[in-house]
């Protein structure tokens, strides 16, 4: 398992957690879009912040589930996990 989560995985969750299926093409080249103009709303982030801890083994940081676009959620969780291995 890699350190880092990539838009390929990050459009998995949101299929798993959320029942959103976005394609990871659309979801990497509109990353700075809202995580609403995808269907993904709060408690769909809060699924992919617990499957992703579950995965991972660690908690994610505490701003994850408040992250508003792919991009900035991205660069978060993948910043701490690269600083927690």
């Amino acid at each position: 398992m890699s350190d880092r989560i990539t838009v390929e995985e990050l459009a998995e969750l949101m299929k798993k957690a959320a029942g959103v299926t976005v394609d990871p093409a659309e979801l990497e080249q509109r990353g700075d879009s809202g995580f609403d103009t995808f269907g993904l709303d709060s408690l769909g982030l809060l699924g992919i912040v617990g499957e992703l801890e579950n995965r991972h083994g660690t908690s994610m940081p505490p701003d994850a589930e408040r992250c508003k676009t792919p991009r900035q959620f991205l660069d978060l969780v993948n910043s701490s996990l690269v600083a927690g291995a």
